[in-house]
């Protein structure tokens, strides 16, 4: 089932934790795809190459479908699994939250860790609102300029946002509209003589 919308953060967001000389430094970034991701923790990687751990949790698509956790050489299930307890507590996507540690030479045992990495994670929520957005799907239309004021129209009232047009040779126009607009828009198209719609792939 698709959904209209998902949560996700507005901008990244930092915090600091520190337990019995151990700091965990906790990222919490916005991400739309798996590249991003990897950017990202390739970036922290770098940044922080002395650290003893970069774990993290992440989330992808609006139906929460793509998911990973890594405990990077914790004890099982005290990094990764408690960052994405984070994610999935606010019910969140398109994020990941990286929580990089410090070891301060006292073992914190594997309730330590788990309270920790979680409120690492939580921290760097706090400092970053969470949104609503909207999922979208786009189209690509194609038609005669003798139908433009009538794909115009009809663009303009159900409000379908256009990211791009090509007038030159024909009349092309790319949109982006709510998912739960796309229907409508679909069906009022299909009653212009000539027009021709696609609905683009893996976009929203």
């Amino acid at each position: 089932m698709k959904h209209g919308s998902y949560k996700t953060i507005k901008k990244p967001a930092e915090s600091l934790f520190k337990d019995r000389g151990s700091k965990f430094i906790g990222f919490a970034c916005p991400v739309k795809n798996e590249t991003e991701v990897k950017d990202l923790l390739d970036k922290l990687r770098m940044k922080y190459h002395d650290a003893s751990h970069h774990c993290y949790a992440w989330r992808l698509g609006p139906e929460k479908e793509h998911f990973r956790s890594n405990d990077d050489g914790e004890p099982s299930n005290t990094a990764g699994k408690p960052i994405m307890g984070q994610i999935q507590k606010h019910d969140l996507t398109n994020i990941i939250i990286v929580v990089i540690r410090y070891f301060g030479g006292t073992l914190l045992g594997t309730g330590g860790l788990i309270n920790a990495y979680r409120k690492a994670a939580a921290d760097a929520l706090e400092q970053s609102a969470i949104i609503t957005e909207t999922v979208d799907e786009v189209y690509d239309i194609e038609f005669p300029y003798s139908a433009m004021n009538m794909v115009m129209k009809v663009l303009k009232e159900e409000q379908a946002e256009q990211v791009m047009q090509d007038f030159s040779m024909k009349c092309a126009i790319r949109v982006r509209i709510p998912l739960n607009k796309s229907e409508k828009l679909a069906k009022r198209l299909e009653r212009i003589d000539s027009v021709n719609y696609k609905k683009v792939p893996g976009s929203y």
